[in-house]
C-alpha cells in the first residue's frame, strides 16, 4: 500500500479508540518550567562496522559535549534492513547492556541512532495494522519498559504514551520510553549541516502549510489547526490546491509531499532557516537514506520502473539534503493515523519543545514505522 492519504483504519493493538481524533483542548500551553537537556542525557548508538557511522558520532559527541559513558558502540551489518533476530541479539541488546553498565537507564532520555546503524526490520507477518516490520528507532523507543518491565509484544504497534502531553515535560519514570532520533542524510556532509544548523537554530521564519487538492479530510483539518495554532503573521498556508515551491526562510513545513497529485518536483527549492522541520503524509519516505540518481523525480504508482528504493514517493532525506535540520518518515507503510500530527508537532516546536519531543509529542504509536530524523536536543526557544 502506498497512498496512505487514501486510509483511514483503525482496530489497533493496545486500543485505539478516540483519542486519535478527538479535540486535544489546551495542548499548546507549555509547563513554564521545562527541564533543560544536555549530552549527559544522550546516548548516541555508533555502529563500528561502519566509518561513517563512527565520524558522525565522534563529530556529534563533540559539539554536544556528550560524555564518553554515553556512547554506546555496536558492532552489527551497516546494511539498512535486518532482521529480528539480529536485531535483537546485536542492536537491542548491547544497547540495553550499555545503558545498564553505565548507570544511565534513567538519566537518559534520548537515544541518537547514526548513519550506518540499520534503519528498518524486516518482517514475516503479512501486511497490515498487525504486521511485525518496524524502524529500528520506534524498536527503541521501548527499550526503557522492556529493561524495567520485559520485552513488549511485538505485532502491530503500541500506544504512545507521551502523544498529545504537551502540557508535561518528558523524563522517567513518567513516561516509560526513550525519544529516538537518527544523525542520517546522503552522506557525512549532509547530516553535518543537521548537527551545525541545529546549534544557530533560532525562533523565526515561516512555517509553510501546503493542503492538498482533494486530499483525506482528516488529513486536512490537521494541517489547517496546525495553521490556526500559529501566529498567522508567520505562516504561509496555501489552500488551493496549488504546490508551494520555492519559499525563502522556511522554519517549518507540512505537507501531502508526493501524495499530492499536484506535486511533481522532488525537491521544495525552499530556503530552509538553522533549526527547520518538515512533516509530510507520505507512506515510505523514510525507505532509504542511499542517494537517488540526481535525474531521479518523483513519480507515481502505475510505472515501477521509475521508482527508486521500491517507491515512487518523496524522499525524507532529500529535505535534510536541501537544508532542513529535522525530518520524519517511515520505512513502511504506518496508515495515516499513525503519522506525526502537524497540528501538536509544529505549534510545539515553536512554543520552545525541543526537536524530539515536540516530534514524539504528535507520533501516536511505537513499535511501527515512523523514524525521526535530526539533533534531538535542537530548539527554537522560546518565541
Amino acid at each position: 500500500m502506498g497512498a496512505l492519504s487514501r486510509l483511514h483504519l483503525l482496530g489497533l493493538k493496545g486500543g485505539m479508540q478516540n483519542w486519535a481524533w478527538r479535540p486535544l483542548l489546551g495542548i499548546f500551553l507549555i509547563a513554564s518550567a521545562l527541564p533543560a537537556q544536555t549530552g549527559r542525557n544522550l546516548l548516541v548508538v555508533v555502529n563500528d562496522n561502519s566509518p561513517v557511522s563512527r565520524s558522525i558520532g565522534e563529530y556529534y559527541a563533540l559539539r554536544r559535549a556528550v560524555p564518553s559513558r554515553n556512547i554506546c558502540r555496536i558492532r552489527t551489518t551497516a546494511e539498512e534492513a535486518i532482521e529480528r533476530s539480529r536485531y535483537d541479539a546485536e542492536i537491542a541488546a548491547p544497547i540495553a547492556a550499555c545503558l545498564k553498565r553505565n548507570n544511565l537507564v534513567d538519566s537518559v532520555l534520548y537515544i541518537v541512532t547514526t548513519l550506518g546503524v540499520p534503519l528498518k526490520i524486516n518482517g514475516n507477518l503479512p501486511e497490515g495494522l498487525g504486521k511485525d516490520q518496524s524502524s529500528v528507532d520506534s524498536e527503541l523507543t521501548l527499550l526503557y519498559s522492556d529493561i524495567r518491565q520485559g520485552p513488549h509484544a511485538i505485532p502491530g504497534s503500541l500506544p504512545n504514551p507521551f502523544f498529545g502531553r504537551v502540557n508535561d515535560p518528558f523524563g522517567h519514570p513518567a513516561f516509560r520510553i526513550y525519544l529516538v532520533t537518527r544523525l542520517a542524510g546522503y552522506d557525512f556532509d549532509d547530516v553535518k549541516g543537521i548537527i551545525d544548523r541545529s546549534l544557530s537554530a533560532t525562533n523565526r521564519g515561516k512555517f509553510v502549510i501546503d493542503m492538498a487538492d482533494g486530499g483525506n479530510r482528516e488529513g486536512e483539518s490537521w494541517l489547517r489547526d496546525a495553521a490556526k495554532q500559529l501566529p498567522a503573521d508567520r505562516v504561509v498556508l496555501e489552500d488551493t490546491g496549488k504546490v508551494v515551491y520555492g519559499e525563502s526562510g522556511v522554519i517549518g513545513y507540512a505537507s501531502w509531499g508526493s501524495n499530492d497529485k499536484n506535486r511533481h518536483e522532488r525537491f521544495t527549492k525552499f530556503q530552509w532557516l538553522p533549526g527547520a522541520i518538515m512533516t509530510e503524509f507520505v507512506s515510505t519516505n523514510g525507505r532509504t537514506f542511499v542517494r537517488p540518481p540526481d535525474n531521479w523525480n518523483i513519480g507515481d504508482w502505475s510505472t515501477p520502473k521509475l521508482w527508486f528504493a521500491g517507491a515512487p514517493q518523496t524522499l525524507s532525506a532529500d529535505y535534510i539534503h536541501e537544508g532542513a535540520t529535522g525530518a520524519s518518515g517511515h520505512v513502511f507503510e504506518p496508515y495515516l493515523a499513525m503519522t506525526p500530527r502537524p497540528d501538536i508537532l509544529l505549534p510545539a516546536y515553536y512554543k520552545g519543545r525541543n526537536l524530539a519531543e515536540s516530534y514524539y509529542l504528535a507520533i501516536p504509536r511505537l513499535s511501527w514505522q515512523n523514524i525521526v530524523i535530526g539533533d534531538p536536543l535542537c530548539s527554537l526557544g522560546k518565541p
